[in-house]
């Protein structure tokens, strides 16, 4: 069973950093794009970060300059890097794949994970 299985989250200091990771697990072909969105309580959620299977990425005017996304694909795995954490980053941040299958592609989702930021 495809799965995408999160790590990294947890509570930081405002000015801190924190390293989010995303691995694809069970049998695939490949990954297209790969990304990080994030949900804060009472708001709809939004993307973060994304990166292509070209290596292409695109970032949200908030997080750019702070935040870089790369991947792995040797390890089927999406990275987040945060610095210079803020409040308003607080947030459950979710991973997105866009994975080939066998006949087909499919996206799927993580279980996501809690950033907090806060002193």
């Amino acid at each position: 069973q495809v799965q995408l299985v999160e790590s990294g989250g947890g509570l930081v200091q405002p000015g801190g950093s924190l390293r989010l990771s995303c691995a694809v697990s069970g049998s695939i072909l490949g990954i297209n794009s790969m990304g990080w969105y994030r949900q804060a309580p009472g708001k709809q959620r939004e993307l973060v970060a994304s990166i292509g299977s070209g290596g292409d990425k695109n970032y949200a005017d908030s997080a750019k300059g702070r935040f870089t996304i790369s991947r792995d694909d040797a390890r089927n795995t999406v990275y987040l890097q945060m610095n210079s954490l803020k409040p308003e980053d607080t947030a459950i941040y979710y991973c997105n794949a866009d994975l080939r299958l066998s006949l087909r592609t499919r996206i799927y989702w993580g279980q996501g994970t809690q950033v907090t930021v806060s002193s």
